[in-house]
């Protein structure tokens, strides 16, 4: 069995401070693995969001150990830390966090902080633009594009470094059914890269077909782990 690409093991979390301080997770473990879409579900404050955050070194857990292709992170310094975050994971978030500058620029800004400023970053924005559907777009600015195509250049710059890892936090909440079921087709097929996996937090129900498992979490604990659908190989074409 191949070496998870991250993975959560026995993970505490607390949010909040004085009075208000609650336990968000209680002894969480989970793994990716590549070639796999994971759906994480869960109840509005069940801690869906707090352990996306902490697996994608965003949030230093209390306790408990998170990895990141193997390697332990506990310790490491917040320098080496972002640089863990800029090379193996990449963030889709329901809201896009796009820059207001043109679609190929804001995929070529994912290479730049990696230090990548050559012609070559042109070419790999363009190829990536163009796996997502939008080489047609990539002079336009995101007030140009709907929100299906908004989300379409966030998943070009979460995926235009190689990341092993893709974490999306309901990709597909602010789209209609017809533009989340894309978005999720495209997340599906780049899951089938045996080198990365897709974790997707949502509450959406239509699109558990898109699942190979499917995660549940109640307060803060993992209560239940089920395999995808049979009949999940929807068309990814």
């Amino acid at each position: 069995m191949t070496e998870p690409v991250l993975e959560a093991v026995d993970v505490v979390q607390f949010l909040g401070h004085g009075a208000g301080r609650v336990q968000a997770l209680k002894g969480v473990s989970l793994s990716l693995r590549g070639g796999e879409l994971v759906l994480l579900m869960g109840p509005s404050g069940s801690g869906k969001t707090t352990l996306l955050s902490v697996m994608g070194c965003l949030m230093t857990p209390v306790g408990g150990i998170v990895r990141v292709g193997g390697q332990p992170i506990a310790g490491t310094d917040p320098e080496a830390l972002a640089r863990l975050r800029r090379d193996h994971i990449g963030f889709i978030f329901q809201s896009y966090h796009l820059f207001p500058t043109l679609a190929e620029e804001n995929v070529r800004l994912a290479l730049d902080v990696r230090g990548q400023r050559s012609r070559h970053t042109v070419k790999a924005a363009r190829d990536v633009l163009g796996m997502v559907g939008l080489a047609h777009k990539r002079k336009s600015f995101p007030l140009e594009l709907s929100g299906g195509e908004q989300q379409r250049v966030a998943i070009a710059r979460a995926i235009v470094g190689q990341t092993q890892a893709i974490l999306a936090d309901e990709p597909t909440g602010a789209l209609d059914a017809e533009n989340g079921q894309a978005i999720m087709s495209l997340l599906a097929k780049i899951a089938k890269d045996q080198s990365r996996a897709v974790l997707v937090v949502t509450h959406d129900p239509r699109i558990l077909p898109f699942a190979d498992r499917i995660v549940h979490i109640e307060d803060g604990r993992i209560v239940n782990e089920e395999s995808g659908s049979p009949a999940k190989k929807v068309s990814m074409s």
